[in-house]
């Protein structure tokens, strides 16, 4: 296994391409991973500053600038033009020969709090066309803690104090998203997620982000890649002492952020 900084100048930067409409929680979460409340700094391919950005740009926060994110920026409104863009910016971007240019996964938002319409045209055609390589391509579904308030309802309705609906709110939310299958369903497109991942409370300090970076790294199918990521994290130093403890890498016990 090669240490972590050879690891870093041959494939550079952790890149995320993130997909999902507009208030899909995208930039809130990207928020907690980079562990900010600041928005993110805007670049083009040539690494001058933009103002405005579209799926080519690099979004980068200062708290972290390891990680580099790319924005899917509205193909999910119908367009033809911008689904193309995106379509052709992964094929692009999963298989090209400069390495730090590279994708290497892509988290696609769908909002709880339009759980009604988890799924809608921009999903199917996503799953069903786009073929992403060995880019995995991880579900998350954000805003999960609109669920606790439905299940907190009906948890009422059915007679519980709220001392007891607030405390099993969010397992019943659980309950209710099996329920509407959305996950079954999208495992059953052509080209199905590798995992999913429900977040809440992204907007809180304390938010857990710990789920999506552990099922980014089970995700990646290099190892290499899994160090890249590991060591890029500034926010689960667990994680870092579980992956050497699986892989006895102690390399990634002194990320670049220590």
């Amino acid at each position: 296994m090669e240490p972590t900084q050879d690891i870093r100048a041959k494939f550079g930067r952790f890149r995320i391409l993130v997909v999902g409409r507009a208030n899909a929680g995208k930039t809130t979460l990207l928020q907690r991973i980079c562990n900010t409340t600041e928005k993110p700094e805007i670049f083009d391919r040539e690494g001058k500053k933009r103002g405005y950005h579209n799926i080519e740009d690099e979004l980068v926060f200062r708290s972290n600038q390891d990680f580099v994110f790319h924005d899917s920026c509205g193909f999910e409104s119908g367009g033809e033009d911008e689904f193309t863009k995106m379509k052709n910016f992964v094929m692009d971007r999963a298989s090209t020969t400069k390495l730090k240019e590279r994708i290497h996964t892509i988290w696609y938002c769908i909002p709880m709090d339009e759980s009604h319409r988890a799924i809608t045209k921009a999903e199917e055609r996503f799953f069903s066309e786009c073929d992403t390589s060995d880019v995995p391509v991880i579900a998350v579904f954000t805003k999960f803690d609109a669920l606790w308030d439905d299940a907190y309802g009906q948890l009422k309705n059915s007679g519980l104090t709220r001392r007891e609906c607030s405390i099993r709110a969010p397992e019943h939310a659980k309950e209710i998203f099996a329920k509407a299958k959305i996950w079954d369903r999208l495992r059953e497109t052509k080209y199905p997620p590798k995992d999913s991942v429900c977040v809440a409370e992204m907007e809180k300090d304390n938010a857990n982000c710990e789920p999506l970076l552990e099922s980014t790294t089970s995700a990646l199918s290099e190892e290499s890649m899994q160090m890249l990521l590991i060591s890029t994290q500034r926010t689960n130093m667990a994680l870092c002492i579980k992956y050497a403890n699986e892989t006895d890498c102690l390399d990634v016990l002194v990320p670049s952020w220590v």
